[in-house]
């Protein structure tokens, strides 16, 4: 995933309700009652951990019991120092106060709240990307450093590797051919860092490397549902058994979510595209464009895919009158540059969103040579009266401007070759009279119909045409 590259947007609860999420989720909960636990007589040692002996206590305040009861204190306390909900007053005497961010938690904004759980969330990731507890204690070297080469274990590698998962995830849940909200599969989220692109059938070696990344993620995700990132069902524990023993219980070995199934939390969804914005992607939200003007939504939602593009578009109209819309619209929409005709295209799909008191806007540019078009279709569409019809140069321009903007939004799929076809198909005479048309786009649309035609002969005919309009402009 190149962060030169525009994700597609996200569709992101109200900050209030993520806000609510993350104070709910057990790691920042946990680590909020942990500040409001400590008091005078806490003492951490020199690391700004709980001493071991008042470990008890504090997990006792969080109503944990068992032998990992103490673990999961002392790892609360850190979050809480991490995230400022507690600060050190005294290294040497290994005193503490509440921090100045415990008060966000109750009196701060939603952003404020959600600032704290991102603090959070980058620690909590940071420990994911660590090996087990135990293979750390095996691997120390004397004087008390770990041999990282003894774990085979490259920390950069290691957190690489997350964020390669997790940016997958967070483009499964937003794209529009994903699985959105549903569960992802443990298997597929793993092989889809793992395989090749351009590998058919992956060999043995590359799928053990996807099992032994599904065990990483394994427990990874575990670590990773408590604070509010995903929902995670992790592998059954039977798959992981020894082949010698006997499963407790029949199993169904068709059963895809044995392996472990992952989805995106709305709380998790903000809190990665936050990771994303900080590393320099583009990672747009619906509704970033709404307080825009027109050229913004229109040159935005250029690269969103159709349903994110009208949820935007919709967004951007409820704040304007019908007239006042399709005016400013119309107003952007204008332009020869390589871009124009999809804004065109853009253009087109929000004023089919707006009532017929936009027709006036319409009416306005009929005469225009760029607009004219597409504001005779608007009107027909409505049931306007008295619609004038286009001179022929205006239907081959629109038929131009067309083309090119379904090819920059599209690409060559099978849509674009079925309209090629049908043009070619209903106009004699098409070729001979298309490449005189004055638009920018008409070398490179023709080059694109020779390309998609799958009659050779018709698609020598394109071929030859934008040979003449390139001759013609110039190229």
């Amino acid at each position: 995933m190149s962060d030169s590259s525009t994700l597609p947007p996200a569709r992101l609860r109200p900050e209030a309700e993520l806000a609510c999420d993350a104070l709910s989720a057990p790691v920042l909960a946990r680590a909020a009652r942990l500040a409001r636990w400590a008091g005078p007589d806490t003492r951490v040692d020199a690391g700004g951990g709980l001493v071991e002996e008042q470990l008890p206590a504090a997990a006792e305040q969080l109503g944990l019991s068992g032998d990992d009861a103490a673990a999961h204190a002392s790892e609360a306390w850190r979050i809480a120092v991490d995230t400022g909900l507690v600060e050190i007053t005294d290294e040497e005497a290994g005193t503490v106060a509440a921090g100045e961010d415990l008060a966000l938690l109750t009196g701060g904004s939603p952003q404020d709240v959600l600032g704290v759980w991102l603090t959070a969330l980058e620690a909590v990731l940071a420990d994911a990307s660590v090996p087990d507890l135990d293979d750390l204690v095996d691997a120390m070297a004397e004087g008390g450093e770990v041999d990282l080469s003894s774990l085979d274990w490259d920390p950069d590698a290691e957190s690489e590797f997350l964020d390669g998962v997790l940016g997958n995830l967070y483009l499964l849940t937003v794209g529009e051919d994903g699985p959105g909200d549903a569960p992802v599969p443990l298997p597929a989220l793993a092989a889809s860092v793992i395989v090749p692109s351009d590998m058919g059938e992956p060999s043995n070696e590359v799928l053990e490397q996807v099992s032994d990344a599904m065990m990483r993620l394994d427990d990874q995700f575990r670590l990773l549902e408590p604070v509010g990132l995903v929902e995670y069902q992790p592998v059954d524990e039977a798959l992981m058994a020894d082949a010698d023993e006997e499963p407790a219980a029949p199993v169904d070995e068709a059963d895809v979510t044995r392996y472990g199934m992952v989805r995106l939390t709305p709380l998790g969804l903000y809190g990665l595209r936050a990771r994303l914005l900080d590393a320099g992607f583009e990672a747009p939200a619906v509704g970033d464009l709404a307080d825009k003007g027109a050229d913004a939504l229109l040159d935005g939602t250029a690269p969103f895919p159709p349903a994110a593009a009208h949820a935007e578009t919709e967004l951007w109209l409820a704040g304007r009158s019908p007239l006042d819309a399709a005016r400013e619209l119309l107003a952007a929409a204008r332009g020869s540059d390589p871009g124009a005709p999809l804004r065109r295209l853009r253009c087109q799909q929000a004023l089919s969103l707006v009532g017929g008191e936009a027709e006036p806007a319409l009416r306005e540019v009929l005469d225009d040579a760029e607009l004219g078009g597409l504001a005779r279709v608007w009107l027909t569409e409505h049931g306007a009266r008295d619609v004038p019809a286009p001179p022929q140069e205006m239907i081959f321009w629109l038929t131009i401007d067309t083309v090119a903007a379904q090819l920059a939004a599209e690409g060559n799929s099978e849509e674009l070759r079925a309209l090629v076809e049908g043009l070619a198909r209903q106009h004699s005479g098409f070729f001979d009279t298309v490449w005189r048309v004055e638009h920018p786009a008409t070398p490179d649309v023709l080059e694109a119909m020779g390309r998609l035609h799958p009659d050779k002969k018709v698609a020598k005919e394109a071929r030859k045409a934008a040979f003449k309009a390139r001759s013609q402009q110039g190229g």
